[in-house]
């Protein structure tokens, strides 16, 4: 195990001291150092400086230093940058992936999965940046020319979790680049090593297009550095990652300064499946769902509405699927599913179960810690007729609620029936209950999927979902939009001064 992150760490140029903070070079940083732990193992990987708020305003001034002269930079030549960016990625992706195993504990192909998808970033920001069209519109005033662009908006700070540890980075960091903005990341303190170490990718194509400081890096503990981002005017948009409970404290103070947020919270994912759904695909789909990550996604699947005449057939194989999910050491390939990230949410499986229980689920199979060095514990599914509070809120570990129904209309109200509002499944073989599902009186997420699972969305759509989860709108489609400030121009290339609605106004 030694021999494998001496290696990881050696490759990536993680070796000796260590700092969190860069601004377009690395500083000590002031504020004491974290260690960051193997979920797997328990054991520390290394020690991280973490900045302080001086720290910090040298990040943000460099930003705003590289935002004068990036946002007159041509869009085609921003992608150029990204581009680069993408094949370093490719040179790197197999000991970057690894160290998203490490240190978040993610199975191996999940720590690869991770840095294709900032590779894909990278690919979808090349050609974005040929294409951030504006509208020519039709005006009503003879010889007057009416349309729309768009500009760079500025400098954006993002927060990211521990669960994803650099694709998030990659949503933002890739598309806001293009469109002229330069970034301050602040990763989670769990996962600083993955952040650093894309860092150091990114440093010598930040020299070699001399502007070190579009992309910076501050690491702090604790709260307090979020705040900092949330009340700086220097930073006009804000995108966090992370619980519903983050994004009600950081919205109120971006807005208190009007500056934007774009907010990625939690998720408490439900998938509905009737009477006709192929099991087959039902039983993959929910597994990967469900168990993926120790269900510690966004996306996770975490309640599941089953006919009520398939109902006990299907946990049945769930329940046989679940006893036999290689669970262990994520660096190994054969393994499914790694640790959790640390005590606390051992914990607050347990105390989820507990609750669950009290409430009158059944816990059929799993919900055990593992006698064994780290965090790891086996995935549970509870079973129950009747509405458990506890299945309402999000806990970040491999739950799994099932209950049956009666009438599909009752499933997807259900389905809408939680705070959050992200991701949403059902699994039919019938046309009018997946477009009932898509309909407006369907699934009120930001995220619908017919005959798929709840997690593992692809970057060419936009990600995000509604209500406590926040509305943000990341990677595709044209999330592009956020990271951007719209501009409505006129020209009157005429000799008369028409005005709008027919209104005169001689002198």
């Amino acid at each position: 195990m030694r021999e494998i992150e001496q290696r990881t760490l050696s490759e990536l140029g993680l070796e000796g001291s260590l700092s969190g903070v860069y601004d377009g070079q690395w500083r000590a940083g002031r504020a004491g150092t974290v260690d960051v732990v193997n979920p797997a193992t328990g054991e520390v990987l290394a020690s991280v400086g973490l900045g302080d708020r001086a720290d910090y305003d040298a990040c943000v001034e460099r930003a705003c230093d590289a935002f004068r002269q990036w946002r007159i930079t041509p869009p085609p030549a921003r992608g150029e940058l990204i581009r680069r960016l993408g094949n370093e990625l490719r040179k790197h992706k197999k000991s970057l992936g690894m160290l998203v195993t490490l240190e978040a504990g993610k199975i191996v192909s999940e720590g690869q999965g991770e840095v294709q998808e900032m590779i894909d970033m990278c690919d979808f920001g090349v050609g974005l940046s040929r294409q951030l069209y504006g509208l020519t519109i039709a005006s009503e005033r003879p010889h007057h020319r009416l349309f729309e662009q768009w500009h760079p908006l500025g400098p954006v700070g993002i927060i990211t979790s521990f669960n994803f540890p650099v694709a998030v980075w990659a949503w933002n960091s890739a598309v806001a680049t293009v469109c002229g903005d330069p970034t301050l990341w602040k990763p989670s303190p769990r996962t600083p090593l993955t952040a650093i170490a894309v860092m150091r990718i990114c440093e010598p194509i930040l020299r070699e297009f001399e502007l070190p400081g579009l992309m910076t890096l501050c690491l702090a503990e604790g709260i307090e550095p979020g705040g900092w981002m949330a009340d700086d005017v220097r930073l006009p948009l804000i995108s966090a990652t992370g619980s519903c409970r983050m994004g009600k404290a950081l919205a109120p103070r971006v807005a208190s300064r009007l500056g934007r947020s774009l907010l990625e919270l939690g998720g408490n994912n439900a998938a509905i499946v009737t009477e006709s759904a192929d099991m087959e695909l039902v039983v993959r789909a929910v597994v990967f769902a469900a168990v993926g990550t120790a269900g510690q996604r966004c996306t996770t699947l975490r309640r599941l509405f089953v006919h009520r005449s398939t109902r006990d057939a299907l946990v049945e194989r769930l329940v046989h699927v679940y006893r036999q999910l290689p669970i262990g050491d994520p660096w190994d390939e054969k393994t499914l599913v790694g640790p959790l990230i640390g005590e606390e949410a051992v914990g607050a499986m347990e105390r989820a179960l507990e609750q669950a229980r009290a409430e009158g689920g059944e816990v059929v199979c799993g919900g055990e810690r593992l006698d064994r060095k780290g965090y790891f514990v086996t995935p549970a599914i509870v079973v129950s007729d009747s509405d458990l509070p506890v299945s309402h809120v999000e806990t970040f570990a491999p739950i799994l609620y099932v209950r049956s129904y009666d009438d599909f209309d009752e499933a997807i109200r259900w389905n809408n029936d939680v705070p959050q509002g992200l991701s949403s499944a059902v699994f039919t073989e019938r046309l009018k209950e997946a477009e009932r599902f898509l309909s407006p009186a369907g699934s009120d997420c930001g995220i619908a999927n017919v005959n798929i699972g709840t997690s593992g969305a692809e970057i060419g759509g936009a990600f995000g979902g509604e209500k406590e989860t926040g509305g943000g709108r990341e990677a595709g489609s044209d999330a592009w939009k956020a990271y951007m400030r719209r501009q409505t121009c006129t020209i009157n290339y005429g000799s008369d001064l028409p005005l709008a609605q027919g209104i005169r106004f001689d002198i």
